[in-house]
């Protein structure tokens, strides 16, 4: 319930929206296309084509304001300040220029006029204006007034944890770490259970204190076993013996980027992704060295379908950063998702070979190898990963199943089918690999029973799925139980109305229950729908062509298949 108020709080405090004056008619056509640009998100055009209009009509404050956020989106802060300039002299309401003037006192170390700037008419909001100030007086030197800043932030509803976080980073960055673990471990470890940099300070604070046996415990307990790769490496650190130092916060400005980022990182499940954005972009700007600041700003472009700026945005993580694997996962997911396929198999192969035990490189690797449909080298590839892998664990069901997809793809049943079932004994009702397993049982014409109840297990499991719900009254029709079936398939077009397989798996039981005409219908509707560039797909239009000629039954005699169960009365 806390975390929902604080959510709550926190977007009131944060996105409220500003009415700006209409654009004149000079300019319109760049306007027009900057307008589009940014609603697909193509920063680049929307601030070209925007900075074109301002020069027709230069005191426009819906253009000064969209040319700032378009470059505060492509983390061009210091370049977004004169027109954040223009914003305020004109005296027009924008809380992105405002961020921006005060990204740039930051960084300019502007203490002065940073300070002398009315939080009334010229702040972003009271939760990043008030931590501000905190660190303000921390850069200033004036402990007691910051921790005093930080308490009263803390006692607006619902930003208690936030200003506590920041207090205990001011205090860890002067080296009080007893006073910093202080906070951290009251309230059983509320705070230090704020977010996962919140987690790794206090990892860090305590091992200040010679407390790296508390440091691995809490570890454990915060985070699950291999949940986060990079955790391996504080724990192995701890173990070491290492005094890990404190690399949070290390100066107020470290403290300043920190503001943005956890205030960014909140909103980013409550928010619009562009919005958040401009948070992660400044904190990145504060501080070159915030990977987890471009992480956020690679995530949320590769949201946006902003590919290239996210490659871009995963390319500034540095070698030495233990999430720099991390980053290279996400640059080669971006790039595959793309159409890139060869640059992501490329980057995938170099990290493979940078790092041959790391079990989910394999993993990414095989993934991509068999959406490529390159099923010989995702087998081999997906052998290293289970090699790598312990054994035992639920979570790794999915490895067999897709190596049991790439089997099945390569027609080595018997091999396909063991990695199904190893799959289900890790994770017996995953509803994907009974579907999966149940329907390849189906279509071999083997183990119907057993795969009448696979498949009723993933519907009861999945009922809104269209393609499971399709197994299901596929397999009543291969059963020959046709009447059944009609009700189920119907509800599987209803779920995939556009699937040319699902259409005409209907077709065919519809004609199974002497419903000719609309099972030639629905054979129309599957042909319309087929992809003529797909050639791998499960719908056949030559054999569905066929059938709208003579006919299902006439089409089961010719291919020497067993005749329907049931007369069809046609």
């Amino acid at each position: 319930m806390a975390s929902l108020v604080r959510r709550a709080a926190l977007v009131a405090l944060l996105t409220s929206s500003f009415a700006l004056p209409a654009l004149s008619d000079t300019g319109s056509g760049a306007y027009l296309a900057g307008r589009q640009a940014i609603y697909q998100s193509d920063y680049t055009s929307a601030e070209k084509y925007y900075a074109q209009a301002l020069r027709a009509d230069p005191e426009n404050g819906k253009l000064l304001e969209n040319v700032v956020v378009a470059r505060l989106a492509l983390g061009e802060v210091a370049r977004a300040l004169p027109v954040a300039r223009s914003i305020e002299e004109l005296g027009l309401p924008s809380q992105a220029a405002k961020m921006v003037i005060m990204a740039n006192l930051i960084a300019d170390d502007n203490l002065a006029e940073l300070l002398a700037r009315d939080p009334e008419t010229q702040g972003v909001g009271p939760l990043v204006d008030g931590l501000i100030l905190a660190w303000a007086h921390v850069a200033q030197g004036s402990m007691t007034s910051a921790m005093e800043k930080f308490d009263e932030v803390g006692t607006q509803e619902g930003l208690r944890d936030f200003a506590m976080f920041h207090k205990a980073l001011a205090l860890a960055s002067i080296g009080d770490f007893e006073g910093a673990e202080g906070i951290f471990s009251a309230n059983n470890g509320a705070v230090s259970r704020f977010s996962r940099r919140a987690a790794l300070a206090r990892t860090e604070i305590l091992s200040q204190l010679d407390r790296n046996e508390d440091a691995i415990q809490y570890l454990d307990e915060v985070f699950a076993a291999g949940s986060d790769p990079s955790i391996e490496g504080y724990v192995a650190r701890l173990e070491a013996g290492e005094t890990l130092p404190f690399t949070h916060v290390q100066s107020a400005q470290d403290g300043m980027a920190e503001v943005f980022f956890s205030v960014g990182a909140a909103l980013s499940s409550e928010a619009s992704q562009d919005y958040v954005l401009l948070y992660a972009r400044i904190a990145a700007f504060l501080r070159q060295d915030h990977v987890d600041a471009i992480l956020l700003s690679a995530e949320l472009l590769d949201a946006l379908e902003q590919y290239d700026l996210a490659v871009e945005a995963y390319r500034m993580v540095p070698t030495t950063s233990s999430d720099y694997h991390a980053a290279e996962l996400g640059r080669a997911e971006v790039l595959g998702r793309s159409g890139k396929t060869d640059a992501a198999a490329e980057v995938l192969q170099n990290l493979a070979a940078q790092s041959p035990d790391l079990p989910s490189v394999h993993v990414a690797l095989a993934d991509l190898q068999r959406r490529q449909e390159d099923y010989a080298d995702a087998v081999r590839t997906y052998d290293t990963a289970i090699e790598l892998t312990e054994q035992g664990i639920s979570g790794n069901w999915f490895l067999y199943y897709a190596r049991g997809i790439s089997h099945e793809r390569l027609k080595n049943w018997e091999s396909a089918e063991a990695d199904f079932r190893k799959a289900l004994e890790l994770n017996p009702d995953q509803p994907q690999v009974l579907n999966y397993l149940g329907y390849s049982l189906v279509e071999r014409k083997e183990k119907l029973d057993e795969a009448l109840d696979m498949i009723e297990r993933a519907v009861a499991a999945r009922p809104d799925s269209g393609y499971i719900v399709d197994s299901l009254g596929w397999v009543l029709f291969r059963l020959g139980r046709y009447d059944e079936a009609v009700g189920h398939m119907e509800r599987a077009v209803e779920l995939m109305p556009v699937d040319p397989v699902v259409n005409d798996h209907l077709g065919d039981v519809y004609w199974a229950v002497g419903r000719a005409r609309e099972a030639e219908f629905q054979w129309k509707r599957a042909l319309s729908f087929i992809d003529p560039e797909d050639t791998d797909g499960e719908a056949d239009p030559d054999r569905i062509r066929r059938k709208l000629e003579i006919g299902l039954d006439a089409v089961l005699a010719e291919e020497g298949a067993e005749p329907l169960k049931v007369a069809n009365g046609n």
